[in-house]
């Protein structure tokens, strides 16, 4: 009883949040009017039911009002990624009855956490308003996991985070979670919207593309979520400039945004070469891409390398990246090229972006202790610093760095045996929770980029949504809420 009255605050700004995000559907509601779409009255009734619920739950818990503490950001953060996809599932369930809620909440779980696979099939036929839900949950979940991954937890001491609590653009408390939290989320918003725009014009006016088509594909490009307005995808377009684009601003939303915000700030592009994290992304990218164009030429898939390196320079970026796009089905590549496009997923993105899997500092910090570790082996005596980025870094950092990469391998393990068990084949089960938890897109096999989740059956759907949701939490955050000790006084 008493745990449940501490939750209470957590419910209040639960409660909260849900209100203002109802009113993010003014957006889809204003074109479908314009467009006199068959969207309009599901969002109608949407937000009219959100505004209800959500005031009246703000109401009741209104006198719990009160700071919240960290371990209360622990329940707060898996509460609204667990919630707010059921929120945004309401509009697909009312337009479309005959959708299922489970994939219903796989789309929205897909969109808010960026993975940008998706269950749904005749996108290309779906009413604007429909679409423009999709990427917006695509936009409006990339803001969410920048300000989480910079602001909150590190607080909360997250898999080696804390690291990055010097780093956080804005003033910064390490007790509490308080509103000074908005000042650094304003930063980082000004930044991602700009961005954001930059892109949509540069898709209207360079690439050629539509408004629509242009501000959708921006809205998904820089979160790196992968919804796209045709089944097809990237692919749709046929545009060697439109996949150019679209790598650039992929690989700025898998940069970390503080970098991005010192690099703006002090006017200066210094920010990004002293990132050896952003140096270890991009050198990793480019050299993947070329080696492995140079093996499709080989092994004939591609008559010529030019051709080859373009379509593995998007789709390889794209999945490293978690941007979830495809010009070409590279399910049908030599299989060694896929598997290592979804090895890349897991570790080529920095903390603090739009990307998921393990993160690249969390591999640097691996192999410079590996390198530390073998030192200490010839000169047992030697006094060795361990230092990413000019910083130190202190042993309960990088027992936090195994500790969550023991996590996600063992994460990793257990859902495809899931998958498995459901009767899925091996190569469909272990992709789709590769690219799920890495929060990349599609898979291979079944779920690869020609097909997509909708033909899973309803225990895989919720398999691979549990998945998403461990990879866009940083897995400890969700599984730290199953331990005894954490209710306890």
């Amino acid at each position: 009883m008493r745990a449940a009255y501490r939750l209470l605050p957590v419910v209040n700004v639960l409660a909260r949040v849900a209100l203002v995000f109802s009113f993010t559907l003014l957006a889809p509601i204003g074109l479908a009017w314009w467009n006199n779409d068959a969207g309009l009255i599901p969002f109608l009734h949407a937000l009219v039911g959100l505004v209800v619920v959500s005031t009246a739950l703000m109401l009741v818990t209104r006198f719990a009002r009160r700071e919240l503490k960290p371990r209360d950001g622990f329940v707060l953060v898996v509460g609204l990624w667990t919630t707010l996809p059921a929120v945004a599932a309401v509009p697909l369930l009312l337009y479309n009855p005959q959708l299922s809620f489970t994939h219903a909440y796989f789309e929205a779980m897909s969109g808010l956490s960026t993975t940008g696979a998706t269950a749904l099939s005749g996108i290309d036929h779906l009413p604007q308003s429909i679409n423009l839900w999709r990427h917006l949950l695509n936009w409006l979940g990339g803001m969410g996991i920048i300000v989480l991954a910079i602001a909150v937890l590190p607080m909360l001491g997250v898999g080696g985070m804390q690291l990055f609590k010097a780093e956080a653009p804005g003033p910064m408390k390490d007790a509490k979670l308080t509103p000074r939290i908005h000042e650094t989320a304003r930063s980082l918003w000004l930044i991602y919207t700009g961005f954001t725009v930059l892109c949509a014009l540069l898709l209207r006016y360079v690439g050629g593309l539509t408004w629509f088509d242009a501000v959708c594909h921006a809205l998904s490009t820089l979160c790196i979520g992968g919804f796209s307005t045709h089944d097809a995808s990237v692919g749709y377009f046929q545009s060697p400039t439109v996949e150019i684009i679209l790598i650039a601003f992929m690989l700025i939303g898998a940069t970390n945004f503080a970098t991005h915000y010192r690099a703006l700030t002090g006017r200066s592009l210094r920010a990004y070469w002293r990132d050896s994290e952003f140096k270890a992304m991009v050198l990793l990218n480019v050299v993947s891409v070329l080696l492995l164009a140079a093996y499709l030429v080989k092994q004939q898939t591609y008559g010529d390398y030019a051709t080859s390196l373009r379509h593995v320079a998007f789709n390889a970026v794209a999945v490293a990246t978690g941007g979830g796009f495809a010009s070409v089905d590279f399910g049908q590549w030599p299989l060694v090229v896929p598997l290592w496009m979804l090895l890349l997923s897991c570790l080529s993105t920095c903390s603090g972006s739009t990307g998921g899997g393990l993160k690249m500092i969390r591999v640097l910090i691996l192999l410079r202790e590996s390198g530390r570790q073998f030192a200490l082996l010839l000169h047992p005596n030697a006094v060795r610093p361990l230092r990413v980025n000019g910083m130190a870094i202190s042993n309960s950092v990088v027992f936090a760095v195994l500790g969550f990469v023991f996590l996600y391998v063992l994460c990793v393990v257990l859902l495809t045996f899931a998958l498995l068990l459901s009767g899925l084949d091996f190569i469909s089960s272990f992709s789709a929770v590769l690219a799920c938890i890495n929060n990349a897109g599609p898979g291979l096999g079944v779920v690869g980029p020609s097909s997509n989740y909708g033909v899973l059956s309803d225990v895989q759907v919720w398999i691979c949504s549990t998945a998403m949701l461990l990879g866009r939490l940083e897995i400890i955050s969700l599984l730290i809420l199953f331990s005894p000790a954490f209710w306890r006084n």
